[in-house]
């Protein structure tokens, strides 16, 4: 590069201002494709760099520039974390976030970031996951998707509709917040005392729970299914989840229980609701995954049980 060729201080400023604007946006759209906090942070880095080594000059829409960029570079990261995940000992959850403390996720639309729902994106694959994001997340035209994944706009609208299909066939109706804080605080109420009955009172028949702890002993490796059986092993929970003050977070833009030893978090729950109880539970208990949401957050007191 001549010298006359190199970037301004001027130049590069502008362009440091233009990308922190639009990094909330990238490092949504990163980490719902991709359920991580540190793949999406990572991609957000790799976006930037590839924003410093362009011709700016020429660029004439810096945000779809970008968005273009971080979406192909999820996609990518994607393609290649599937072989890892399926390596993943036992059931693999997405990376919790603080969203009433993150401003990269809690100022965009919720859509996509439950964990639930994340949860679910993960049986699309990587292009189909991208196109469903932009679209229900982020409200991007379609022929904008489509030059971002490089699609005709007939085939993202058929990738959009059919994720919608799949998704919307085990995707539950919004609940109030206050319902779910109630629930959990019952949960758990139920769970220390070991009071099966009331655990059951408050489940769906066809309740289902998912534990993330990756090989972790004494956290079951497949999915639990039925109310009996799901309030059994909620009994048991505290003889491997070690825990002596709790609260309740927002993760993922809902409540959520957070569970700690000695001021070390020890486990996340998140809970579904069907029309006859919690239909849903979803245990993170991977320290990796825990120190993400940490990263996030900035720790409150916990109350003692």
């Amino acid at each position: 590069m001549n010298r006359s060729d190199e970037p301004t201080p001027d130049s590069l400023e502008a362009a440091a201002e233009d990308f922190l604007q639009l990094r909330p946006r990238l490092f949504g759209i990163a980490y719902r494709i991709l359920g991580s906090v540190d793949e999406a942070e990572d991609v957000v880095q790799d976006a930037w760099l590839r924003w410093q080594g362009t011709d700016r000059s020429v660029v004439e829409n810096p945000g779809a520039f970008l968005a273009t960029a971080t979406t192909r570079l999820a996609i990518n990261v994607a393609q290649s974390a599937r072989v890892r995940r399926e390596s993943h000992v036992g059931s693999w959850l997405p990376e919790p976030i603080d969203t009433s403390m993150d401003p990269h996720v809690g100022a965009e639309r919720g859509e996509a970031l439950e964990l639930a729902v994340m949860f679910l994106l993960e049986k699309l694959n990587p292009v189909e996951r991208a196109a469903y994001v932009l679209r229900e997340a982020f409200e991007y035209p379609y022929d904008q998707i489509a030059n971002i994944l490089q699609l005709s706009q007939a085939n993202t609208r058929q990738i959009v509709s059919r994720s919608r299909k799949r998704l919307s066939a085990e995707r539950r109706e919004p609940v109030d917040t206050a319902e779910l804080r109630r629930l959990l605080e019952a949960f758990l109420a139920a769970a220390a005392t070991g009071d099966i009955d009331a655990l059951e009172e408050l489940l769906s028949a066809d309740v289902v729970a998912y534990a993330d702890g990756n090989g972790m002993r004494g956290v079951a490796r497949v999915a639990v299914m039925g109310a009996l059986r799901v309030a059994r092993i909620s009994t048991f929970a505290k003889r491997f989840i070690p825990w002596d003050e709790y609260r309740i977070v927002e993760v993922n833009g809902l409540p959520a229980l957070l569970t700690a030893k000695e001021g070390v978090t020890t486990a996340l729950v998140t809970i579904t609701v069907g029309r006859d109880g919690i239909d849903g539970f979803y245990w993170i208990l991977t320290p990796e995954k825990l120190r993400a949401y940490e990263r996030s957050s900035h720790r409150a007191v916990p109350r003692r049980p």
